[in-house]
Order: C-alpha cells, then structure tokens, then sequence
C-alpha cells in the first residue's frame, strides 16, 4: 500500500508539539551538516566517549527553538544538562547521536528530540523527532502516528522486514552483542551495527526489520525519540526478554511481530532466563 503524502508541518504562531520537535531537530541538523568533516575538536568523557564542539552548537541550535516555542518547558540535554521549567514536561535532547561517526568523517548519524509528560506518575511522549543531517529528512510523531518528512511532503512511516537488515548496537551490553556472532541470526537476517540510534528511525521508515540495544529507554536523550517513533509508527517494542520495555532491560524494536519473535528467540537461546510470552 503506497503511503499518502501529507503536507509538511506549517509554520504557524502557535506550533504543535510536534512542530516544535522538527524545527529543533532540523535546527541542530544544520549545524552537524555545515560542521561535517571539518576539523574536529574532542572534549574527552568517560573511556572512548567524547563530545565536539559541534554536538554542544548543535544543542544549543536545539534549545534556542525550544525556549522561543516553549519557554516554560524543561530541557535535559546530553550535553548541556538539565534545565528548569515544569518538570512535568520535559524535552529530551541528543544533539548528535553517533558522535564518533561524525569524528570519523562516516556518515551515519542522528538529531534526537522527544517531549514527555508526565500526569499521575505516568509519562507519555508526546512528540518525537529525529533527523539526519546529511539527508535533511526527519522521522516524527505526534504521539499518535509517525510519519518521513522529505524535501516537500510527509508521508506516513510503514515498518516492515522485507530488507531484512538487523541492527545491533554492541556498546550497551544486556545480550545484545551476542547476537552478531550467532550464525543462526546471520543466516536469518543481515546484521549491521551503525552505533547510532538514527537506526531506529529507520525501523519506524521501513528500512530495517529491527534494532537491539541493552540500554534501557527510560529518561534517555539517546532512545527516548526513536523508541517513540517506532511505537507510534505500530512496531512492536519491547525489552530484551520480551517483556514491557519502559522498565524493562534493553530494547528490541521490530517491524513486525514475527521479527520481533524471531530476535527475541535468539536472545533467549543466547542466555536469556525470561520465557517469551
């Protein structure tokens, strides 16, 4: 089924949610973009972490439109930190997921903005977008559904597995490495590793079938928006023993429940103790 383009969210005084989410995704988009493959400047962290300064521009791009369309929101940014505001909602943001790529001169790499709310001690997320820089498209939501933002149109997202390209990310632990040596699962699928979350986007798009991580969801700058996205585009997502993800140990993003029974068999056949319901 072809997806019906739909028109590009409006400037307009009184943004969405959703609207502000894409504005401040592609705001920090256009400084990763102009900064790619330039010099490069790295401030250390922890181990092999580190940021640039580029990831701190492309924050600071990001909040600038969150505090001009929401000035009484809190921010917590990978970067920057935690802002002030209603706590009650709060706006997430990774300015630039897949740092080392950038370094690297690799092109594989994403702008993560999501806002939650929290009302009776429940968060939802109530929008969510990721854009690639190097593209200029933005994956969004709206809480509801996803949809692909190109040079003109939306289209709504449609996961599915016919790619068969399964996305692993090794540096989070909970399992999830193991599955890049099982033969059986390479057998079954094409196993990538991007070291972005821009990968989950990309399950929500329908370009991959799936993304394995052992990070966990809840409060994270880094998964926090894709997740969102693959919810509301109807993947099925859950934690690495298949159970609720938010709470849960890791995240399997699929496209499809078959796919999701398929990568969750094979993590509980490499050592995983919880029966898949």
């Amino acid at each position: 089924m072809t997806a019906t383009p739909r028109r590009s969210p409006a400037t307009s005084p009184d943004p969405s949610d959703a609207q502000v989410a894409v504005r401040a995704a592609l705001a920090g988009a256009a400084e990763v973009a102009a900064a790619f493959r330039r010099p490069v400047t790295r401030h250390a962290k922890a181990g092999l972490d580190f940021a640039t300064d580029t990831d701190v521009a492309a924050e600071r791009a990001v909040r600038t439109v969150l505090a001009a369309a929401r000035p009484g929101d809190a921010v917590v940014g990978e970067e920057l930190g935690a802002s002030g505001g209603d706590v009650a909602r709060r706006w997430f943001v990774d300015p630039l997921c897949g740092t080392l790529n950038f370094a690297a001169g690799v092109p594989a790499f994403g702008v993560n903005v999501a806002l939650a709310e929290r009302r009776d001690g429940v968060e939802r997320v109530l929008a969510a977008a990721v854009a690639d820089p190097l593209t200029g498209e933005v994956v969004w939501s709206d809480g509801t559904r996803t949809r692909v933002r190109g040079a003109a149109v939306d289209t709504d997202a449609s996961p599915a597995s016919v790619s068969r390209l399964v996305n692993v990310d090794v540096d989070n632990g909970g399992g999830a490495p193991a599955l890049v040596a099982d033969a059986g699962l390479r057998a079954a699928w094409a196993v990538r590793v991007a070291s972005t979350s821009l990968a989950l986007a990309w399950v929500a798009a329908g370009r991959q079938a799936a993304y394995v991580t052992g990070a966990v969801v809840d409060g994270s700058v880094h998964f926090l928006p894709g997740v969102a996205l693959c919810e509301a585009a109807g993947c099925v997502v859950t934690d690495l023993d298949g159970g609720p993800v938010r709470g849960g140990r890791g995240i399997v993003a699929a496209a499809d429940a078959a796919t999701s029974r398929d990568v969750l068999a094979r993590l509980r056949a490499l050592g995983g103790t919880t029966p898949l319901s």
